[in-house]
């Protein structure tokens, strides 16, 4: 699921605009009034949809923008003055007067984009400290000495074990460390 935000100087505002996401079948996540709310929000979560105003009683759309952890995009709805100015890779605009299908299609489009961006992440391999992978070298070291496995056969014993309890390969190695050198 796509968090999305919805964020405007008046709540009435917050409102409307989340009543046309939910009602196209958006789940809104939170509603904000100000930009140290947003900022709270965006902490709690690892990517997610903003919808807002130009400017919130503390911020402005560009701090706010600068702010903002990678996996995160805004939409911002402005007057046509201020959409001009616009331009960034995580940043999309609309221009007052709306229409509610042009809001409804610009947040399909992002949550597709929100999609993508998930995905491509979980395809990435996991980066692991040094002190992680030292862990894991321990592991399958003594893996292949106790049990004079070779040192793929090591790793896929770990593979395995972590899926099969639940835990991550770092703790799977922790486990076998702690149990052999007992």
């Amino acid at each position: 699921m796509t968090n999305i935000l919805v964020a405007f100087p008046k709540p009435e505002n917050c409102r409307s605009m989340r009543s046309i996401l939910v009602r196209s079948g958006y789940p809104v996540t939170a509603v904000c009034t100000t930009g140290a709310q947003i900022l709270n929000y965006v902490e709690e979560w690892d990517s997610g949809i903003i919808l807002c105003g130009y400017r919130m009683p503390d911020y402005v759309y560009s701090d706010l923008l600068a702010n903002l952890p990678p996996g995160f995009q805004m939409l911002v709805v402005a007057s046509p003055q201020h959409c001009g100015e616009m331009s960034s890779e995580n940043l999309l605009y609309l221009s007052m007067p709306f229409k509610v299908n042009d809001v409804v299609n610009t947040v399909e489009m992002m949550v597709q984009a929100h999609i993508r961006y998930k995905k491509k992440k979980r395809r990435q391999p996991t980066q692991r400290s040094e002190a992680d992978q030292k862990i894991i070298d321990a592991a399958k070291a003594l893996l292949m000495e106790r049990n004079h496995m070779e040192e793929y056969e090591a790793h896929r014993y770990l593979q395995k074990t972590s899926m099969e309890n639940g835990t991550n390969l770092v703790e799977t190695a922790q486990m076998v460390l702690s149990v052999m050198q007992e």
